[in-house]
């Protein structure tokens, strides 16, 4: 049997030149999810993304064995 769990992490853009600024500041945040879970015995089973207005919301879905 599996457990499953989904994080939701937004990302709000903002005025800039650089047009990869939400990539560039949400892998800090992304990664420390996937540790988070990593270490509660999670595995990164999918993920997607979708956008709304100036926000990008980013949904990690995670999955473990359990007895």
């Amino acid at each position: 049997m599996k457990e499953y769990k989904v994080e939701t992490l937004i990302f709000y853009t903002k005025l800039t030149f650089d047009i990869n600024h939400i990539a560039t500041a949400s892998k800090e945040d992304i990664q420390k999810q996937l540790d988070r879970y990593a270490l509660l015995g999670y595995r990164l089973a999918s993920t997607s993304s979708t956008n709304f207005g100036a926000a990008l919301y980013v949904y990690l879905y995670f999955e473990k064995d359990v007895a």
